[in-house]
């Protein structure tokens, strides 16, 4: 049993003792000084509340009272500024250290005591309405450190959130502990979806956490969302020329033809230093260029990048991802990757998304929509099966069906008794869009003898091919 001691009175101790009356927890033993017409706030019923009549001011009758009971803490919520000073000021000729909280509502009011809580009521009043704006994030400021780490965010209709699967979007930094969905708790895992009008319970850092709360008050359609905002190209500089720019040239068009975007570029395996100064000169508003001379300082320096850039989507060659440190390395941060093709970008007006898994296929659909939708290309799903069983894949494909219709974005459905991979070659022109998972980063030896899709994703070099992130 804990001993509080409150020294009350005024409009707020009204209130704060009427709440004490209403208190469920029993292992604790208030001493409330207040006047007769605080104490009928009190319920009656309540045994852990002890009525005492003394002057807090008079140090003689506090120390006396101090020196009978053994108090954890003191809380001081009194509405006379001099009374309220001389109150806090015995209180620490009698006890250095013990712990006292004190409301306050002047600003000029300070005190220099690592025992002491100091609630400004200005400052409290301030911070509830402030959450009441719309577009601000509420905060728990009573759990944890109550700075921010730990935020309820809704889920709007259209949010870049909505329809993604949790494993697909939590990052290093934050994580999604608690779903609210129609009055109930849901404990997510990494293949729960996320939908509208959910309320999500975030933990992590406060500044990352506030660049989350903008991510999905942002709408569907401003893909690299929620992954992040901006474009990150890496250069192998060790190339030909003609292909740095060529690569160079077609991350511009991306970056161009998605809303709001910066391009990034970081240059790897410098050897000659006048492409530099070329690539250099392409710097503007919109597109940063950064160099690594040092081998051993590139993962350190991607890292700063992602961490400080908001980057969202990877722009690499085939080559550099197929290389296994940087292939583990990138793919630790979960966000989607661009593999440059034989074909080019600039001539592509078709996504092809081959029919895949149910839970990768749901997690991945609402990046699809935002990349067909900001480039303008036509949206074509699959389902190739050598066997003609087309059964298992309705529940997909009514999915697609049903964001096809919220996104007002027309798909193409293309069923056919064949094989993908042979389809997929067949094809001219193409963005083949498909699901990054761990199976598409072995580099196995048996993937030649796999039959599933993902194994043999990365054989395919003729498309431009976007990985998107999901669990599996």
């Amino acid at each position: 049993m804990k001993n509080v001691l409150i020294l009350a009175n005024g409009d707020i101790a009204k209130h704060f003792v009427k709440w004490l009356g209403k208190s469920r927890i029993s292992s604790n033993q208030y001493y409330i000084n207040c006047s007769q017409g605080k104490r009928e706030c009190l319920t009656s019923s309540i045994d852990n509340i002890t009525h005492i009549d003394i002057d807090p001011t008079s140090y003689l009758r506090l120390k006396t009272l101090m020196e009978e009971v053994e108090f954890s803490s003191i809380f001081i919520v009194l509405d006379d500024r001099l009374e309220a000073k001389f109150t806090y000021k015995n209180v620490r000729f009698i006890d250095n250290k013990i712990f006292v909280v004190f409301v306050s509502k002047w600003d000029d009011l300070s005190f220099d005591d690592e025992n002491l809580n100091l609630l400004n009521i200005n400052e409290v009043m301030a911070s509830s309405l402030y959450e009441k704006l719309p577009n601000v994030p509420i905060i728990a400021k009573n759990v944890g450190l109550g700075k921010g780490e730990i935020m309820d965010i809704l889920i709007p209709l259209g949010s870049s959130f909505a329809f993604r699967h949790v494993g697909a979007i939590s990052h290093r930094k934050w994580k999604i502990v608690a779903i609210y969905r129609q009055d109930k708790q849901i404990f997510p895992t990494n293949s729960t979806m996320i939908q509208p009008n959910d309320r999500l319970i975030v933990i992590g850092n406060p500044l990352v956490l506030e660049e989350v709360y903008k991510r999905v008050n942002r709408r569907q359609g401003v893909f690299p969302e929620p992954f992040g905002k901006n474009l990150y190209l890496l250069v192998d500089m060790g190339q030909k020329r003609e292909e740095i720019l060529s690569q160079i040239n077609e991350a511009i068009f991306l970056s161009n033809k998605l809303v709001k975007t910066k391009l990034f570029i970081r240059l790897i395996n410098i050897i000659d230093i006048d492409n530099i100064k070329e690539i250099k000169s392409l710097q503007n508003e919109n597109i940063e260029v950064f160099v690594t001379y040092n081998y051993n300082d590139i993962f350190q320096d991607i890292d700063f990048d992602i961490s400080q850039y908001e980057i969202g989507l990877f722009i690499l060659t085939q080559d550099i991802f197929m290389n296994s440190s940087y292939k583990e390395y990138i793919g630790s941060f979960k966000r989607p990757i661009y593999l440059f093709g034989e074909e080019r970008l600039f001539n592509i007006h078709k996504a092809v998304l081959l029919m895949g898994e149910e839970t990768e296929m749901e997690s991945l659909s609402t990046s699809v929509f935002d990349i067909s939708e900001s480039l303008k290309l036509e949206l074509n799903l699959c389902d190739y099966n050598p066997e003609g069983d087309f059964e298992e894949t309705k529940k997909i494909i009514n999915h697609y069906e049903t964001l096809s219709r919220l996104y007002s974005f027309n798909i193409n459905i293309e069923k056919k008794r064949a094989n993908p991979i042979k389809e997929l070659l067949a094809q001219d022109a193409v963005l083949h869009i498909a699901p990054y998972n761990k199976e598409v980063s072995s580099s196995s030896w048996l993937n030649f003898f796999s039959i599933r899709l993902s194994r043999h994703i990365l054989s395919i070099k003729k498309h431009p091919l976007l990985l998107i992130p999901v669990e599996g």
